[in-house]
């Protein structure tokens, strides 16, 4: 589970990283941040978390400014020293409110209350997914955007890739989504005049590749939106790509 920690007091924030850590070690804090600023910047430019911790009174506005300005759709947890905002809270996806201090067993409950409802919805969306009719070209696939499913056209689709055992897909606007199935029955269906299995965890769009060369018999591959790791096609796949990319 991705989780943002908004909280301007710097103790307070390590130490609900080292609770939610040792409550879940899965939990990946994905940004912790302690001004409405700041916030609203990294929203903009980052995936949406699974799930935020959000202190009421962050160093230069109360954190609600964040979510008129920046609606979201992941669930949030308020956290706060005064009780006084609790209905206000329930305006901006609240699914609970922490009196500090935080303790162990607080956490823990919400923590199980928010994972309750990411099954919930998970599972109500695969059941309308497994009752849909069956098609045998594919255009769209199903991605999941914080605790949300969206519908994807595979044309919009640069790549997908695989990493700490998650498969992801980048879009051409350069949205990171987590995907529903592995990197294998992806390819046993994409339309392999548009997409080719780089390596063992890349499989791109052919609009995706910005560029190509030869490196001792391996094919190092540059793509768009850019990856934060070299991606090499090996020597045994090599001729089979360049036949993809046009008999190069």
């Amino acid at each position: 589970m991705n989780v943002l920690i908004l909280e301007d007091e710097l103790p307070a924030r390590a130490k609900l990283e080292l609770m939610l850590g040792a409550l879940d070690p899965s939990i990946h804090v994905t940004g912790k941040l302690g001004s409405v600023r700041e916030t609203l910047k990294w929203l903009a430019e980052n995936p949406e978390p699974n799930l935020a911790f959000v202190d009421i009174q962050l160093s230069d506005d109360h954190s609600f400014e964040i979510f008129r300005r920046h609606p979201v759709q992941f669930p949030v947890i308020f956290t706060t020293a005064y009780d006084k905002y609790l209905l206000e809270s329930f305006e901006f996806n609240s699914i609970d409110y922490l009196l500090k201090p935080i303790t162990e067993d607080k956490l823990r409950r919400a923590l199980e209350k928010a994972k309750r409802l990411q099954q919930h919805f998970q599972s109500t969306i695969l059941e309308l997914i497994k009752n849909l009719p069956r098609e045998s070209k594919r255009n769209r696939i199903l991605a999941q955007k914080g605790t949300e499913f969206v519908t994807l056209n595979l044309d919009d689709i640069a790549y997908f890739y695989s990493a700490h055992k998650i498969v992801f897909i980048r879009d051409f606007s350069g949205r990171q989504l987590i995907a529903d199935r592995n990197l294998g029955e992806y390819e046993s269906y994409l339309d392999a005049q548009r997409f080719f299995r780089l390596n063992r965890k890349y499989i791109a769009h052919i609009k995706s590749i910005d560029r190509f060369k030869s490196d001792n018999g391996r094919i190092l591959v540059s793509l768009t939106p850019e990856t934060k790791e070299q991606i090499y096609v090996s020597k045994e796949t090599a001729p089979e790509f360049r036949k993809w990319m046009g008999g190069l």
